[in-house]
Parts: structure tokens; C-alpha cells; sequence
């Protein structure tokens, strides 16, 4: 069984994280504060406003929302109708805010734009993940993501069915061809070499036991795969290769190392996305997951009472 990166759920961690970056979203928003809530809406007035997809959508970041809120005003509650990873229509209502009205109109930006900016990933993994159906393909996410905001992104990614590659520098080797350029002073390293002196780094780290840590080398030739299959490293990530030479590829690995998986990289979208999953190789690696998503479009509308409702209620 071809070993896996740690794949991102919603734990302790990722709520720090949150927290970091709502704290940031905040500041910028209010700065010295909302000087037209305060103008125009009474301290006393509470309030109920839903939070609605205004297309369809895969719903990720809920909790985000009330982390929001929370961080806002504290007296304000939150109850989510769906769950972060369902697919919701256009129209449909993710959510009811309950509250004081000046604390959930602070929010209201910010909210939606973490709400929007996660689903956004989410519903376009979900795209690539319906787009490789049927073949032997996972979808991958990268590196290429907004700065602090990783984590949250990737778990964006598992919401919406992909499949989350290293979460660092630190969660996996990976050989990249500037590694190899720069690997000795007397001129480039050869691919093989690179991987047997990754292995023998890694057991001495682990003190002469096996490390749990994945190899992955980048090739862009078919003779760089050759050379290096008989190494069996974990992964063999194939840069920019088209669905010919892919196809090749696969059928070289099966003959020569059919332990080690393939990863496809370059050239990726999804007019593309499944001739490369039909070449055979178990993983597409999609920067724009996380560089180039749209946000998914989300509204928070009051929801109208009879009368106001009283401190407390709700």
C-alpha cells in the first residue's frame, strides 16, 4: 500500500489558525471602528440574518463563521443548517445569525469573505474531482497558497474531495530540479544519486530505524525515470509531461518498479485534467486549487420579525 501525506481536518491547530488570520481580517476591517453602524443602528436592537449561497456551491469553512462571530461579540449565536464538504443549490441557507445587530454587522464582511474564499476551493476541487471520475487518479493540492492561510486552504481542499501533498518543507523530501542543480559543487546531481543520498539522510535521522517520511524526486524525461525507478523512491512526480508521455512513463514504471506511484504536474486544468488521469498515473498535483480559485458567492439577509426581539432572546 503506497504511503499517504497527513490529509488536514479541522482540529486545535487549524482553529489557532483561524484565529490568527480573523484577528488580522478584524483589524484591517474596523481599524478605529464602524462608524456608520454606530450612527445609525441603537446599541439595544437585536437581530436575525441568514447566510445564503448565491450560487452552487460546496460549503467549506463554517467554522470560521463562528470564530468569527465570537471574536466580534461573543453574544452572538450561530446556527449552521448544513456541514462543511455538502454541496448546497443557489438560494439555499447555510446558516442563522442571532444577535446584537452592531456586533454581527462588524462581522458581516469578514465572514463571508472566509466563508467565500474556502468554498471557493472547495467547490473547484469538487470540479476536478468530478472530472477524473472512474480512473485511478487523486486530485492533489499544492504549496502555491496565501500566505498563512495553508492550512485553511487545504482543509478546503478535503472538503471538497481532493487530497491534500505536503503541508510544508518539513512533512516530506522532495527533490526538485534546483536540488539537483545545486547538490554538489562539481555540477548537477544525478537523479538516482539524489535519491539514495535523501534515503540515507533520513536513516540516519531516525537513529537506524525506518523513517515514516515519503521520497518524492521531480523528473521531466523519460530517461531521468529510468534511472531513478530502481531507487524506489515513494513518488516520481513527472513536471509538464503530455498525455503521450505519460502514458510511456506508466508503462515504463509498471515494467521496471511497480511499487512507486506517479504524480502528474504542469499543464493542468480542466480542459486537460482527465486525458492525464486516463495515462495511468495515481496523482495530478492542481496549483490553481489554491492560487486561482474563484470565491463562491455567499449574502447575509435579515431575517424579518414580527417585533424586534427582546435582549437575550434567540
Amino acid at each position: 500500500m503506497p504511503r499517504e501525506f497527513p490529509q488536514i481536518a479541522w482540529d486545535d491547530r487549524l482553529t489557532a489558525d483561524c484565529r490568527a488570520m480573523i484577528r488580522l481580517a478584524l483589524a484591517e476591517d474596523l481599524g478605529a471602528g464602524d462608524w456608520t453602524t454606530e450612527a445609525l443602528v441603537p446599541e439595544s436592537v437585536r437581530c436575525q440574518a441568514a447566510v445564503t449561497a448565491r450560487q452552487e456551491t460546496v460549503v467549506a469553512g463554517l467554522p470560521a463563521v463562528a470564530l468569527t462571530l465570537d471574536a466580534v461579540d461573543p453574544q452572538i449565536q450561530w446556527r449552521p443548517e448544513v456541514q462543511d464538504g455538502d454541496l448546497v443549490a443557489c438560494g439555499a441557507r447555510v446558516g442563522v445569525v442571532t444577535g446584537p445587530a452592531r456586533g454581527i454587522l462588524v462581522a458581516e464582511r469578514t465572514l463571508l469573505n472566509f466563508l467565500g474564499r474556502l468554498s471557493g476551493i472547495a467547490d473547484l476541487t469538487r470540479q476536478y474531482v468530478a472530472a477524473v471520475a472512474g480512473t485511478a487518479a487523486r486530485i492533489y493540492d499544492t504549496r502555491k497558497t496565501t500566505p498563512g492561510w495553508r492550512r485553511l486552504e487545504k482543509y478546503a481542499v478535503r472538503c471538497g474531495g481532493g487530497w491534500n501533498h505536503r503541508e510544508g518543507l518539513f512533512a516530506a523530501v522532495l527533490i526538485k530540479d534546483n536540488h539537483l542543480a545545486w547538490g554538489r559543487e562539481e555540477g548537477p546531481l544525478p537523479p538516482a544519486e539524489a535519491v539514495r543520498r535523501a534515503k540515507a539522510f533520513l536513516q540516519r535521522r531516525a537513529a537506524g530505524q525506518s523513517s515514516e517520511m515519503i521520497v518524492e524526486i521531480e523528473v521531466d524525461t523519460l530517461e531521468q525515470l529510468a534511472d531513478v525507478l530502481p531507487e524506489g523512491p515513494d513518488i516520481i512526480l513527472l513536471d509538464n509531461m503530455p498525455p503521450a508521455q505519460l502514458r510511456q512513463a506508466a508503462a515504463l514504471r509498471t515494467r521496471l518498479n511497480p511499487n512507486v506511484e506517479l504524480e502528474a504536474s504542469g499543464g493542468v486544468d480542466l480542459t486537460t485534467v482527465r486525458a492525464i488521469a486516463e495515462t495511468g498515473v495515481e496523482r495530478i498535483s492542481v496549483g490553481a486549487l489554491t492560487h486561482s480559485p474563484p470565491a463562491a458567492d455567499f449574502g447575509l439577509d435579515e431575517i424579518p420579525q414580527k417585533s424586534p426581539l427582546p435582549p437575550g432572546e434567540g
